[in-house]
C-alpha cells in the first residue's frame, strides 16, 4: 500500500514538473521578444529563404520597420506572392524578390551579380535558409551541406565588400542548438565533398546537425576576419519551432514531429531572436557569438569556436567555391 502510494505520489510529481514546463514554455518562452524599436528607412536587408518559416515573419518584421527588403529564393511563384502579402500588410512598397538557388554555385555567383548591379548598398544579410533535403547540389556536394552551409558562405564573401562600403552593417547566420549533436570530418568532407554518409531519415538529422556546427563555425571564423572593420556577425537558434522543413520525412517521423509540436513555437516567435541579432544596439562585442532567446550563449560548447577546425572549414570552403 505504502509503495504504491510512493508511485502516485511520484506520477503526480512529474504530471506537475511537465505541466510547469509547458506552462513556462507557453508563458514565458513564446513570449520573448526582441526589444529593439529600430527602423530601417534607408537601409537594405537580403533575406534568404524568406518565402515560408521564420523567414517570412522576419521579412516581414523588417518591411513594418521601412527597411528595402530583399526576399532571395528558389521558388519565384511563392516568393512573389509573399512580396505581395507583405506589401499589402506593411504598406511597405520596397519589398522584392530575387532569384537565388543556394544548392548552386552558379546561381549564388548571378544572384550576387545582379545585386550589386542594382543596389548601391547592404546593411544586412540575414542568412536563413536551410533545408533536411538527401540528394545532391547542382556542383555534386551533399544537399545539406551545400545549402545550409556552403551556398550561404559564397553568398556572403561576395557581398562582403558591400556590407563593409555600407557599415556599420551585419551577418546573420540562422544555425540551430542541434550543433551540439554535429560534428565536422574535414577528410571526410574534403574526400567525399558531404558531412557524412547515408540518406534515411536520422542520417539526414545527422548531416543537419553536422551542417548547423559549419554554420557556427564560420559565424566565429568570420568574427575574427573582420576585426578592425564596420562588420560584425552573430549566428542563433531560433527555437524549436513548427516549419516545412520535416515535409519530405517518412510517415513514422512525421507523426512524432506532430506530437512535439506542443513544445514547439510559430514562426513569429521563432524569428524573435534573428531580430534581436540584427537590430540590438550594444552588441557588437559578441560578433561571433551564438545567441539563443535574445540572448548570447556565454558557455557554448568548445567545438563550436575551434580555431583550427573553423579555419580549415574557411580554407576548404574557399575551395570548393573556387575562391583560393
Amino acid at each position: 500500500m505504502l509503495l504504491l502510494l510512493l508511485l502516485l505520489l511520484l506520477l503526480l510529481l512529474l504530471l506537475l514538473l511537465l505541466l510547469g514546463g509547458a506552462l513556462y514554455f507557453v508563458f514565458v518562452v513564446k513570449r520573448l521578444r526582441c526589444k529593439s524599436s529600430a527602423k530601417l528607412h534607408g537601409k537594405t536587408v537580403i533575406i534568404t529563404g524568406a518565402n515560408t518559416g521564420i523567414g517570412k515573419t522576419t521579412a516581414m518584421d523588417l518591411a513594418r520597420r521601412g527597411g528595402r527588403v530583399i526576399l532571395a529564393c528558389r521558388d519565384r511563384r511563392r516568393a512573389e506572392a509573399v512580396v505581395q502579402e507583405i506589401i499589402q500588410e506593411t504598406q511597405n512598397k520596397q519589398v522584392i524578390f530575387m532569384q537565388l538557388d543556394l544548392a548552386s554555385l552558379k546561381s549564388v555567383r548571378s544572384f550576387a551579380n545582379n545585386f550589386l548591379r542594382s543596389e548601391s548598398r547592404l546593411d544586412l544579410l540575414i542568412n536563413n535558409a536551410g533545408l533536411l533535403n538527401s540528394g545532391k547540389t547542382e556542383d555534386g556536394f551533399g544537399m545539406i551541406f551545400g545549402v545550409n552551409h556552403l551556398g550561404h558562405f559564397l553568398l556572403t564573401m561576395l557581398l562582403l565588400d558591400r556590407l563593409k562600403a555600407s557599415g556599420p552593417s551585419r551577418v546573420v547566420n540562422v544555425s540551430s542548438k542541434a550543433f551540439e549533436a554535429g560534428k565536422v570530418d574535414l577528410t571526410f568532407l574534403r574526400t567525399h565533398r558531404d558531412l557524412s554518409v547515408g540518406s534515411n531519415d536520422f542520417q539526414l538529422l545527422c548531416k543537419y546537425s553536422h551542417s548547423k556546427l559549419c554554420n557556427n563555425l564560420f559565424t566565429y571564423e568570420l568574427a575574427k576576419r573582420l576585426q578592425g572593420s564596420d562588420v560584425t556577425c552573430y549566428s542563433l537558434h531560433p527555437g524549436y519551432v513548427k516549419t516545412e522543413i520535416f515535409r519530405n520525412f517518412s510517415f513514422w517521423w512525421k507523426i512524432l514531429f506532430y506530437f512535439s509540436q506542443i513544445i514547439s513555437k510559430d514562426a513569429e516567435s521563432g524569428c524573435q531572436t534573428t531580430l534581436h541579432c540584427a537590430l540590438e544596439q550594444g552588441i557588437e562585442h559578441l560578433s561571433g557569438h551564438f545567441f539563443s532567446e535574445c540572448a548570447p550563449e556565454l558557455n557554448i560548447t568548445a567545438k563550436a569556436r575551434d580555431d583550427a577546425v573553423a579555419k580549415k572549414l574557411w580554407e576548404l570552403s574557399e575551395t570548393f567555391c573556387g575562391l583560393s
